[in-house]
């Protein structure tokens, strides 16, 4: 059986070299290995592998892979247009993390402010974001079981923009638990108050990627009644 490895390194559009290791196998034991170094020039390039175990793909060596995929995001201008066209949006993210951090920063520079949140323990979206709604603090078994009051946090933090505040960002981190209706409710609060813009990170993807939030909540098939409603 034949099998071959490429390493390659490369720094601007200079040559860089590369070694194909091949190695012969017969009942289990080596019978022939050879180096053989290669050279190719510039982004793009092709590492020649003379194995036929090596696809196109797999030889291939693109830009991105020396400078960094999250460097070239020409994308910006269509995120910020659909935010302030669908107001809600569900995200997916690559499952290293990181990427999102670019577009909530191109959206601070427009003038938002964020309420950074998690699903997980939310409790009902409704009540929590735009009631008064009540906080049990634990207790360790021997204090008696406390009710503290919090006023609704969107309102809160609508209430303590500047002037000069464009919005509020409510950036649901791990909204993929929430159910249905949870994320509907998340689709229809910007219509409820109209300086609120919603980002919920709805699950993870190759690239980063968005939709309309009212799309993955499954409300794209109403009428305006009956969203209302």
């Amino acid at each position: 059986m034949a099998t071959a490895t490429a390493t390659a390194t490369a720094t601007g559009g200079c040559l860089y070299y590369s070694s194909v290791r091949r190695t012969t196998r017969s009942n289990g034991s080596v019978i022939k290995m050879q180096k053989q170094k290669v050279r190719g020039r510039g982004f793009g390039a092709i590492i020649r592998c003379k194995s036929s175990d090596c696809s196109e793909s797999e030889r291939r060596v693109s830009i991105q892979d020396f400078i960094g995929g999250d460097l070239l995001k020409l994308d910006l201008g269509r995120w910020l247009s659909d935010v302030e066209e669908h107001k809600a949006l569900a995200i997916y993210t690559p499952h290293e993390g990181g990427y999102e951090g670019r577009y909530a920063t191109r959206l601070r520079y427009q003038g938002y402010y964020f309420l950074d949140i998690s699903a997980r323990g939310l409790g009902d979206p409704e009540t929590t974001l735009t009631k008064v709604h009540p906080v049990c603090p634990a207790h360790l078994g021997k204090q008696p079981i406390a009710r503290w009051y919090f006023p609704p946090e969107v309102d809160y933090r609508l209430a303590a923009l500047p002037p000069t505040a464009k919005g509020l960002i409510v950036w649901v981190i791990e909204a993929k638990v929430l159910s249905k209706a949870e994320l509907q409710f998340l689709a229809l609060l910007p219509s409820l108050r109209p300086k609120v813009r919603v980002i919920a990170e709805c699950g993870n993807w190759r690239k980063f990627m968005w939709r309309p939030l009212k799309e993955a909540a499954g409300l794209t098939g109403l009428t305006t009644g009956e969203e209302e409603a």
